[in-house]
């Protein structure tokens, strides 16, 4: 890993001893994460990325919804 200089908003925790990283360069910008699995979760990795990629989608719908009066007022007044 590079010496680089960390700035930003950084939150950063010890992980464990034998905790993975995965680290990625991109442009000026060392990205490093630490992959942590909870001994009591209840869902697989699988049902947690979808679980995660449900709410991700609800919350665009509902930021469109909310969008959509702005976006039809705009064109109404532009035409």
């Amino acid at each position: 890993m590079s010496s680089e200089k960390i700035t930003g908003d950084t939150n950063i925790t010890a992980p464990a001893k034998d905790a993975p990283a995965l680290v990625k360069k991109i442009g000026r910008t060392t990205y490093i994460v630490w992959v942590h699995f909870s001994k009591t979760s209840k869902e697989t990795m699988s049902e947690k990325i979808k679980s995660m990629l449900k709410n991700e989608i609800q919350k665009m719908r509902k930021s469109d919804n909310r969008n959509r009066p702005k976006l039809r007022n705009a064109l109404a007044s532009s035409l």
